[in-house]
């Protein structure tokens, strides 16, 4: 008896059906009306990189206004919050134990990069920044009813900042879709918008506390956020189509680039430091004899200052590169940091304000440029991402250690030598990563 012929068609798995013919061209027929969805989309912006136009300016606008409600709020503003509930609300608590809840805002404004890189690079961009906008408002208005610690600590502490988190790293990531040449230029512009609310936010606050009190200046800033955000999530948009690169949320190669590897862990280090003396500077004032009032202005002198930073080191970074910018001036950062204790008069004490704003505003302005230059513009979302999610265990634990040495030793000497200690170091690993990026220890970088 004959066996039977089995005829074995290729590429179809075992068990499965066969699509029909009927089936195969419908599902191409949908595939490529998606694709020419997609081309169609984008294609008004197709071409170079514009560096500039309408459009692109008006996305550096809603980016800028993004920071502003993020970096400006959560971050350079802690420190009258850090002085305020200390004096009134917390005052039954230590400063490190305050400390850690704009720290854990802090960080968690770098955590969620991990996440929300991958989803702008995939295109889940306006979403995800709606949501976040509207969390972000809610918690702004929650934080005025707040009363006990574990409340400001999630509210103000957890959840502004993971909101903030998550339009941060998109408002960032957009700036290398509109600009290249001048991509050092708008990131300074962009994070003037954290200047400004450095500045606004503490005299807002300084002024009308003693009018109508905690609760109604918190919700003043709500409105302030409201209006801010509603225009930049107007303004902002992608110019590229979604990319989806291999490996997933993870990009483990991208470790293969030892000067992406170092990078990464000079952002842990300086953020260990970094933030020390502008959380703790109005209180540091308070405690060498100065007024409260006078303390609160300290951060919006040094918020000022760090705009013109800011601004300076975009159009620097242009010209030499970033890296070349960020260490000489991150340098004097951990240097002013170390000076910082010893101010003990009302002209000392703005002295470092604004030499401090105007350094560390380098260093945050373009913290994300070379991660953007170490890899392609398709992944640039999810490259960031990682970046600030490591560096995000620096600015985690970075203020608590500070205040815990503050409350060990009862001063600001030991804090300050600590973390201009750590930012010096970071320095040094810049260094490193521009010896790696180059090669040699001279050039644009």
């Amino acid at each position: 008896m004959s066996e039977d012929k089995i005829r074995v068609v290729p590429d179809i798995e075992l068990g499965s059906t066969p699509a029909e013919p009927d089936a195969v061209r419908e599902g191409r027929r949908v595939d490529e009306k998606s694709s020419q969805d997609i081309t169609n989309k984008y294609a008004k912006y197709a071409g170079g990189v514009p560096d500039g136009g309408f459009k692109a300016w008006s996305v550096i606008v809603g980016s800028m206004l993004a920071t502003f409600c993020t970096l400006g709020y959560v971050n350079s503003s802690w420190g009258i919050f850090q002085e305020y509930y200390e004096r009134v609300l917390l005052s039954n608590k230590s400063p490190s134990t305050i400390a850690w809840i704009g720290s854990v805002q802090v960080a968690f404004i770098f955590i969620p990069g991990l996440a929300t890189g991958r989803l702008f690079d995939l295109g889940h961009f306006k979403i995800p920044y709606f949501v976040a906008s509207c969390g972000l408002i809610a918690c702004t208005f929650l934080t005025a009813e707040c009363k006990q610690y574990w409340q400001f600590f999630l509210v103000q502490g957890l959840f502004t900042g993971l909101f903030s988190g998550i339009i941060y790293t998109q408002a960032i990531s957009l700036v290398s879709h509109w600009f290249l040449k001048k991509k050092g230029m708008a990131l300074g512009f962009v994070s003037i918008g954290s200047s400004l609310g450095g500045i606004l936010f503490p005299i807002a606050g300084q002024n009308l506390i003693p009018l109508v009190g905690f609760k109604w200046t918190v919700r003043v800033f709500g409105f302030m956020m409201l209006i801010s955000l509603g225009i930049t999530n107007l303004t902002i948009d992608r110019r590229l189509p979604p990319v989806n690169v291999k490996g997933g949320l993870l990009n483990l190669p991208a470790f293969r680039n030892r000067a992406y590897t170092v990078y990464c862990l000079s952002g842990i280090t300086c953020c260990l430091g970094l933030y020390t003396m502008l959380t703790y500077l109005p209180v540091s004032a308070t405690a060498v004899g100065m007024s409260s009032d006078f303390s609160f202005y300290l951060v919006a002198i040094s918020n000022a200052a760090s705009g013109f930073g800011r601004l300076s080191a975009g159009f620097l970074a242009d010209r030499i590169g970033p890296l070349n910018a960020m260490i000489p001036f991150t340098g004097l950062a951990g240097i002013i940091t170390f000076a910082w204790p010893y101010a003990s008069s009302r002209g000392a004490l703005i002295g470092v304000s604004v030499l401090y704003g105007i350094t560390s505003g380098t260093y945050v302005s373009l913290l994300v440029a070379p991660a953007m230059a170490m890899g392609g513009v398709g992944d640039v979302g999810r490259r960031v991402g990682m970046f600030l999610t490591i560096a995000a265990l620096g600015t985690l634990v970075g203020t608590p250690i500070s205040g815990a040495i503050n409350a060990r030793t009862g001063g600001f000497k030991d804090p300050g030598f600590y973390a201009g200690g750590i930012v010096i170091f970071s320095v040094l690993l810049l260094c490193v990563v521009r010896y790696l990026q180059l090669g040699r220890l001279y050039g644009k970088c």
